[in-house]
C-alpha cells in the first residue's frame, strides 16, 4: 500500500534575504523550522536547511534497511548508531551522502557487517531517490 507524507513551508522575499518556515508535518512530529539561504550556505545559527532534513531522512532510512537486512540473515541488531552527511554546494546543488554507521550486532564479523552495509545503501529507499544524482558512500564498522 502506498503512502504520502505532507510537510507545508511558507516562504517570504527572495532567495539571499528572504525567510522561510516549514510550519507543519502531518504527523505533527516537529514544531515550526526556520530554513534561510544563510543556513544552507554558511552557518545554521538555529535554523535547518533542506540538506539536514535530506540527512535525517537519510541515516534513518538507512538504518531501517540495515537492521532488516541484519535481522533476515539471522543477526539483528542490538544497536546502530548511524549518521550521514550532506554535502551541498552552492551553484551546483548537493553532492555527496555520507553515512558513518557503527553496530553492535552479535553473531556477525566485520567483513559480513560492512556487506549488509553496503546492501543497505543501495537498498535503502531515500538511497534510491539520491542514486544516479548523488555520491553515495558509507563507512561501517561494529562497536
Amino acid at each position: 500500500m502506498a503512502t504520502e507524507r505532507v510537510a507545508q513551508v511558507t516562504w517570504q522575499g527572495d532567495l539571499m534575504s528572504g525567510q522561510g518556515t516549514i510550519t507543519s508535518v502531518g504527523s505533527g512530529a516537529f514544531a515550526a523550522l526556520d530554513v534561510t539561504w544563510a543556513s544552507r550556505a554558511e552557518e545554521p545559527q538555529g535554523r535547518t536547511s533542506p540538506e539536514e532534513l535530506i540527512a535525517a531522512a537519510h541515516a534513518a532510512c538507512y538504518s531501517m534497511a540495515l537492521s532488516n537486512g541484519l535481522a533476515k540473515a539471522g543477526t539483528p541488531p542490538e544497536r546502530l548508531e548511524t549518521s550521514a552527511t550532506v554535502t551541498f554546494v552552492p551553484g551546483t546543488g548537493i553532492t555527496k551522502s555520507a553515512l558513518t554507521v557503527v553496530g553492535t550486532v552479535p553473531g556477525t564479523d566485520e567483513d559480513a557487517f560492512r556487506a549488509a552495509a553496503e546492501e543497505a545503501k543501495d537498498g535503502c529507499p531515500v538511497s534510491g531517490a539520491l542514486k544516479g544524482n548523488v555520491e553515495l558512500s558509507v563507512d561501517a564498522r561494529l562497536a
